[in-house]
């Protein structure tokens, strides 16, 4: 019986490293996603954020964008991504995810935003995201996000 807690915490920590049920999914409430930078003419756009947060289907953030040169056209804001239970599970089990979402700078001028995930493993995974600043500027970002566990 004293092995029971060792057993117990091993077949709870293949449940949740296998992916095999959207319930190994849920625990995945926060992720991190790497600073990325995407080129423009004569220049180039850091895109760095918060933590995301999930809350309500929805991960959330602040974000920071810094136009080099143009820096006048720097930029904070919100951004909220839809992500719904059924799109956790699948990564878990491996699938590319394609989301929407939405930012909103401080100006209060919308963003459209869209992307896909791409995971690598249960906990990270390549990420693809458009950020239509209007309707003839788009900007494309890739980077790497990471779920951190709790």
């Amino acid at each position: 019986m004293r092995h029971f807690p060792r057993l117990f915490f091993a077949w709870l920590g293949l449940l949740l490293g296998s992916g095999l049920t959207a319930w190994a999914a849920g625990p995945y409430d926060t992720v991190r996603i790497d600073t990325v930078k995407t080129s423009i003419y004569v220049g180039n756009v850091t895109l760095s954020t918060t933590l995301l947060k999930r809350a309500n289907g929805a991960y959330a953030t602040d974000y920071k964008a810094k136009v080099f040169p143009y820096f006048f056209y720097n930029e904070t804001g919100h951004l909220s991504i839809d992500f719904s239970d059924d799109q956790l599970a699948q990564l878990a089990r491996g699938e590319t995810v394609q989301f929407k979402g939405h930012a909103e700078n401080s100006d209060h001028e919308p963003r459209r935003v869209e992307g896909r995930a791409v995971p690598t493993d249960g906990t990270q995974g390549k990420l693809k995201v458009r950020v239509f600043v209007s309707p003839k500027i788009e900007l494309i970002f890739n980077t790497i996000y990471h779920f951190d566990k709790p």
